[in-house]
């Protein structure tokens, strides 16, 4: 049989069609937009990811439809999708990066205050979780919040169109903020807190168990679908990032740092996302809101170029070097520093300074950013000796190298660096019996190709860098909140 891991991303919708011994047969994607309608706000129409879905299944379906075994997802986490009671979306997805929600993040993490957050759910709010949300649509769109039926995730609405069932799993639901992480069960306290019923929110499953087959009018046959997970937990799966200390880092439009674990544990902070993994262990995760497309921005929308390689030429002999800094907060920042209001900066520009140095530093930036997240990590005593990779940044050999030697570790390429749709495409297989095991799974189908190793005396120069880079924000955090 064949499968279809589906991404549902911010920008596109992509799909894969994978036989069950991992080979992709076949890709597709459909891109759309994201709307700006205010400062801080962003949103996106969910029948924009149907219009994607249908042209994805299409062009990857074609003449193989009775060859189908199974559907799976990874997709965008966090966004809040509505439905009233006849099943109409009833206002545009608030999504992960939009942060509207200042003063209901406040209010969750000051007034209901973390520690309370902390226990019921493992995490404090961030302004990009789902429960805020629904605390600011009560307070501004009140009649829209008393027509919600159904709270949705962005894959669930996936999930639902094409089966009729109304479910999450386990790792999506953990960025809602009413998800009781190590109960692995909604919680009733957070729910009241916001102002909704625990019947307004999905059933609960693991990201492997089947949720349905097809609805008959996809005309897929002997196709089931199975639940899914968050994107960054299906890119876990699609890059093996399933034991016990295992890591990946992804370079999408956003970053992260994803640490499975077997044990449920919490930083004593809360810098990092404490979730449930779609296999049913935990991982802590770290998330920044702007990795490649950081360097999107600087090169397509402020150079105006598509010349990715050709913007940093000649610099890979001077990593570590560089004298510019470049903070990469340009939707705010959520791991460690939880902050809507920062802003993107350069510092250390001279008069002589150079665009291949400043277009260095975003990448080198990024890599700090992630850094934060590690450091916080291994303060738990958490040790990370290799980590994977995927995202389109991954494509970057020299972000490869900048990443291995500001993070001091072994990076991984593999064989396959689709991420979250080759994730689902996995989720999918073992969903309909093709592995016995996730584990079994992974070991057949991820392969690594190449490890990037970090160079001792390039390691050393990024560790001074890293230092200063340590001081820049907390220095410019009170500009922020005058801008």
């Amino acid at each position: 049989m064949n499968y279809i891991g589906i991404d549902l991303g911010t920008s596109s919708i992509k799909g894969l069609l994978v036989t069950e011994k991992g080979k992709i047969l076949n890709e597709a994607s459909y891109m759309y937009d994201v709307s700006y309608p205010a400062p801080n706000y962003s949103e996106q129409n969910p029948e924009d990811w149907i219009a994607g879905l249908k042209y994805v299944l299409n062009k990857l379906c074609d003449n193989v439809r009775n060859t189908i075994g199974g559907i799976s997802f990874g997709g965008q986490m966090h966004g809040l999708v509505i439905l009233d009671e006849n099943d109409k979306v009833i206002r545009p997805c608030i999504l992960w990066n939009d942060g509207r929600t200042e003063e209901e993040t406040k209010y969750l993490n000051e007034v209901i205050g973390k520690k309370k957050l902390s226990d019921l759910t493992a995490n404090i709010a961030f302004a990009g979780f789902t429960a805020p949300k629904l605390l600011w649509l009560a307070k501004n769109e009140p009649e829209n919040f008393k027509r919600i039926n159904k709270i949705m995730l962005p894959k669930d609405y996936l999930v639902y169109y094409l089966t009729g069932k109304f479910v999450s799993d386990y790792s999506d639901a953990s960025g809602t903020l009413f998800f009781d992480v190590k109960n692995k069960k909604w919680s009733n306290e957070m729910c009241d807190i916001c102002g909704i019923k625990p019947s307004q929110l999905p059933q609960l499953c693991s990201g492997l168990d089947v949720v349905g087959k097809v609805k008959e009018k996809f005309n897929l046959p002997n196709a089931i679908v199975s639940a899914g997970a968050g994107d960054n937990a299906a890119a876990a799966i699609g890059t093996g990032t399933i034991f016990d200390g295992s890591c990946n880092i992804s370079l999408g439009t956003s970053g992260t740092v994803f640490i499975s674990s077997d044990k449920f544990a919490v930083d004593k902070n809360n810098s990092l996302h404490s979730f449930a993994h779609t296999t049913g262990k935990f991982s802590l995760m770290g998330c920044i809101l702007s990795a490649a497309s950081a360097n999107k921005w600087w090169l397509e929308d402020i150079l105006s170029t598509d010349d990715y390689s050709g913007s940093v030429r000649g610099m890979e002999e001077k990593l570590g070097e560089n004298t510019i800094y470049f903070l990469p907060y340009l939707s705010g920042e959520r791991s460690p520093h939880n902050d809507v209001n920062a802003r993107g900066a350069f510092v250390g520009l001279a008069i002589n300074s150079r665009r291949q140095e400043m277009s260095l530093a975003v990448l080198e930036g990024v890599s700090f950013a992630l850094r934060d997240c590690v450091e916080i990590a291994r303060k738990e005593g958490v040790v990370i000796p290799k980590s994977t990779l995927c995202g389109g940044g991954a494509k970057s050999s020299l972000w490869q190298k900048i990443l291995a030697n500001v993070l001091n570790m072994d990076i991984c390429l593999l064989e396959t660096e689709q991420g979250p749709s080759y994730g689902g495409a996995m989720l999918a297989m073992v969903a309909n019996k093709e592995y016995a095991t996730i584990e079994d799974a992974v070991n057949e189908l991820v392969k690594v190709r190449k490890v990037i190793k970090p160079d001792p005396a390039i390691v050393e120069k990024y560790e001074k860098k890293y230092q200063t880079f340590k001081q820049i924000y907390p220095n410019l955090k009170d500009i922020y909140k005058i801008l």
